[in-house]
């Protein structure tokens, strides 16, 4: 399995960005998905995930700003980030689970693959 992670860029606050995540190498339905970010100096975080029934996992840090969505038929998972914020300054990466999310859906270890990574970076 890869991830290939894309849509990151620099923006002002108050903008917004989608980042893009395609899978490749297995049969996307089968996985769920998690986006996580890493500023400088911090460990990584959880941003959003979705299950393979579509449910969703955000933080209260993002809830209401960032939306996380798949579509099946290209492989993909998005993560639509509104209202941003300087503080929304990382590397954002995402990561794969095959199956259902788990009570740990928040956690690194509870995924199996992970992409490279996007840059994010916000401008006050």
């Amino acid at each position: 399995v890869q991830l290939q992670a894309s849509g990151g860029g620099l923006v002002q606050a108050g903008d917004s960005l989608r980042l893009s995540c395609v899978l490749s190498g297995d049969t996307f339905r089968r996985y769920s998905m998690g986006w996580f970010r890493q500023a400088p100096g911090k460990e990584r975080e959880f941003v959003s995930a979705i299950t393979i029934n579509g449910g969703t996992f955000a933080p209260d840090s993002v809830k209401g700003r960032f939306t996380i969505s798949r579509d099946n038929q290209k492989n993909a998972v998005y993560l639509q980030m509104n209202m941003l914020k300087p503080e929304d300054t990382a590397v954002y990466y995402c990561a794969a689970k095959g199956g259902l999310l788990g009570s740990y859906y928040y956690a690194t270890f509870a995924y199996n693959y992970w992409g490279q990574g996007t840059q994010v970076t916000v401008s006050s």
